[in-house]
């Protein structure tokens, strides 16, 4: 282990889900053996099992990431005491764990802690009170979802204000269309500098991702877009990088509308090991659970189903499995991809999606 890079991070992946911090230091020799992955320069990582590398030791730091944050909670301190510890707290575990986030909702104010899945976040909340003292009072578990669009669209805004003085002008027109799956947002600027000077390109950046931030469907992130600015208009002395945002906003959320965005859920690949004699009810939970079967296999005396299963109807699952198999069967899930959300009419044994934000 002498030839791993001087100023690494290692990084060890917890049981519950998410990676955490161990060491960033130059002298490795005395670590434990145990997989982990050190970083460097924030771009090359490397796999080691054992103290040995693997034949293709490099991979990107997309890869190791790859776990979307899929459940988040809604936190609020009870005393203005815990509320000062809990920045703290919370930093440092986002300094350990690169799976783990949070962000204010805008508009309650609560913080929203988001995790891998239902055991990450237990773990974190679990964490928060025995390290850190905290106990904050915690809302319900909520799937994050997503949003998308399904088709092209094109939308222009022309943002104008004048009350004497100086005013403000600017107009954007954006192009939007589907980008492939996985390949997240890209912005492309196809325009002269004549028809908008590229100093203001950076407002219209910072407005078209504030909207991809929180979609028009309701309120989810938007994933897998491609933006094309295709024309603008701009003043000498009017317009400004604010202005710029203001209508580059006001602009993609027509786009968005016109594009007919969906709302995504995110879709769990299920495996579930059980004796033979549980075998029907099982099968019938996950239908119930709008369970699509992939197959069924033996391993020593067990049956072996696989299923795709909305990752909101999981919710619960484990109790509902060892009541159904006496403790005898039990199931593994992890992010498979995203798919469009039913309308809530056509679910009726699930809350509809639009409630499920915290």
């Amino acid at each position: 282990m002498t030839d791993l890079p001087v100023e690494c991070f290692i990084i060890q992946r917890l049981q519950e889900g998410g990676w955490r911090v161990i060491h960033r230091r130059a002298d490795l020799t005395d670590l434990p053996i145990a997989d982990f992955v050190s970083y460097r320069d924030a771009e090359e990582w490397v796999n080691w099992k054992s103290g040995t590398p693997r034949t293709n030791p490099y991979v990107t730091a997309n890869e190791i990431f790859s776990q979307p944050r899929l459940v988040e909670i809604a936190i609020e301190p009870k005393s203005k005491a815990d509320a000062e510890k809990l920045g703290i707290a919370l930093a440092k575990l986002g300094a350990e764990d690169a799976a783990f986030g949070m962000s204010i909702d805008p508009e309650s104010r609560q913080i929203i802690l988001k995790g891998v899945s239902e055991l990450h976040l237990d773990a974190k909340l679990e964490t928060l009170g025995r390290t850190y003292d905290i106990d904050p009072t915690v809302g319900a578990l909520q799937v994050a979802f997503r949003e998308r669009i399904t088709r092209p669209a094109e939308a222009e805004y022309i943002y104008k204000k004048q009350s004497g003085g100086t005013g403000r002008f600017a107009a954007v027109k954006l192009r939007v269309e589907p980008n492939e799956p996985g390949k997240g947002y890209r912005f492309e600027s196809r325009i002269a500098d004549s028809t908008v000077p590229k100093e203001f390109i950076p407002g219209i950046e910072k407005g078209i991702e504030s909207v991809l931030s929180s979609g028009v469907v309701a309120g989810f992130p938007v994933i897998d877009i491609k933006v094309e600015l295709i024309d603008g208009k701009y003043h000498d002395t009017d317009s400004s990088a604010l202005a710029f945002e203001i209508a580059a906003r006001a602009a993609l959320r027509d786009a968005l509308q016109k594009a007919e965005s969906v709302l995504l859920e995110p879709i769990m690949r299920v495996e579930v090991v059980t004796p033979e004699d549980c075998i029907g009810s099982i099968l019938g939970d996950l239908n119930l659970r709008r369970g699509r079967l992939q197959g069924q296999d033996t391993r020593g005396n067990f049956a072996v189903i696989n299923a795709m299963v909305p990752l909101m109807n999981m919710f619960g699952c484990v109790n509902d499995l060892r009541a159904m198999s006496q403790g005898r069967a039990t199931f593994t899930m992890q992010f498979d991809h995203y798919a469009p959300a039913p309308p809530p009419e056509h679910d009726p044994p699930f809350r509809p999606a639009m409630g499920m934000r915290a």
